[in-house]
């Protein structure tokens, strides 16, 4: 990539550039699922101090019929400085289904906890390729049922249950929904999906724009899927592939973020414009010059904070009168 074809934002190019330099490279040289974590909970999460909420618990929840219970971690915000009720966020770690925990996630949690004024549980559901699908979903989903039953005890508002991730964990946030929508609920008010994999397909534009120089490769992402399906995974199962259901219509309203130098830009972007052809009020935010992952770094960059501030009004907003920010239209650039 010349610097002429880079469509990267100039104050994002020195980070990604670094964390590709470090970064395993999986489905080359790593292909072992417990190595790649190995290696990635060397490199530790974001940089920054902890940002301070009001308290963090860890606790294991009920899982699906039949399967373990799921490690759970409860932030709330610190006393007085946000309303009670408030919004209860069940949160979805990113990492492909493989990679990730509620450890590397500390971090970004604290800030959505603290920006947002909701309570936040983050869910330490099971990974690939130990746990193929559907374990995730349904882990997803369990956790979902836990909030819903203890939204007294969390967040206060009934009319405020929200599901968020990014990545992977955006894919389970809508899935989660999916599900508790077929299922009888409780369907979310909102969904917050940061950049996420909706599509299980790799042949949009955004896959061959962006499948190198961007931080997260094409191969990395079949790696991923490779290891969250296995040989015998269904991949057009709405569970896994959340764009292909035949139909989104009494989803929940929708925030999604993407990001333009994103290989999965397209099918995020394509996700939106499914909700919203069923019915389903969404809010888009779209940052051109971003990579998957940005996300995870307010503390230097720009863009990253302003989508965290996005996300957090959304959350914040979340159950007021019975509305939210989606339901009130538009699209943001």
């Amino acid at each position: 990539m010349t610097p002429d074809d880079d469509r990267l934002s100039p104050a994002a190019r020195p980070l990604v550039d670094l964390m590709s330099s470090v970064f395993p490279d999986l489905g080359g040289a790593v292909t072992d699922a417990a190595e790649a974590r190995r290696a990635i909970d060397a490199l530790g999460g974001p940089p920054g101090e902890a940002v301070r909420v009001g308290s963090v618990e860890d606790r294991t929840v009920p899982g699906p019929e039949g399967a373990p219970g799921i490690p759970v971690r409860i932030y709330r915000p610190v006393p007085g400085r946000s309303p009670w009720p408030r919004p209860t966020v069940v949160y979805f770690h990113g990492g492909g289904w493989v990679i990730g925990s509620v450890d590397s996630y500390d971090t970004s949690v604290r800030a959505l906890c603290r920006a947002s004024g909701a309570t936040v549980v983050s869910v330490g559901y099971r990974l690939a390729p130990e746990a193929r699908f559907p374990a995730a979903a349904e882990d997803a989903h369990a956790a979902l049922l836990w909030a819903a039953d203890r939204i007294g005890e969390l967040g206060g508002d009934p009319d405020a249950l929200v599901v968020a991730g990014d990545s992977a964990g955006g894919n389970l946030a809508t899935v989660a929904s999916l599900i508790a929508r077929e299922r009888g609920g409780p369907v979310p008010a909102l969904q917050v999906l940061v950049y996420p994999a909706t599509g299980g397909g790799q042949e949009t534009d955004s896959y061959r724009r962006n499948g190198r120089g961007y931080f997260m490769d094409v191969a990395a992402l079949r790696w991923f899927w490779e290891q969250y399906m296995g040989p015998e995974g269904d991949a057009d199962h709405p569970w896994a592939a959340p764009l292909r259901a035949a139909d989104l219509s009494g989803m929940p309203p929708a925030y999604v973020v993407t990001a333009g130098c994103d290989p999965l830009c397209d099918e995020g972007q394509a996700y939106a414009r499914r909700l919203r052809a069923a019915q389903v009020p969404v809010v888009e935010r779209h940052f051109p010059g971003m990579f998957h992952g940005f996300f995870a770094f307010p503390e230097l960059l720009d863009e990253a904070r302003d989508a965290l501030a996005g996300v957090a009004e959304a959350i914040a907003a979340a159950g007021c009168d019975g509305k939210n920010i989606c339901d009130q239209g538009g699209q943001a650039g």
